[in-house]
């Protein structure tokens, strides 16, 4: 139960650094904060593991949780602009 707690709280952190470091209209509130810096972690313990940085069984770090947040804000930002044009 505690970890998941502190797997919400590193998501909350990871994913309002992430919106802070990557200019633009962002979607949603703190749920939705806190939903891409967990996804964020996810994502970036998928890549460390395929580049080899993370053994199985490990989890992403920090830094590489906010990798993780910015691609997929990135990816938010790309789907976003193409259907505005």
């Amino acid at each position: 139960m505690f970890s998941l707690l502190w797997t919400a709280l590193i998501g909350l952190i990871v994913g309002a650094l992430a919106k802070l470091i990557m200019p633009g209209k962002d979607p949603g509130g703190i749920l939705i904060t806190m939903l891409i810096g967990i996804a964020g972690s996810f994502l970036g313990t998928f890549i460390g593991r395929a580049v080899g940085h993370y053994e199985p069984g490990q989890s992403a770090g920090f830094i590489m949780s906010l990798v993780g947040a910015l691609i997929l804000l990135a990816i938010y930002h790309f789907i976003r602009r193409r259907q505005t044009v």
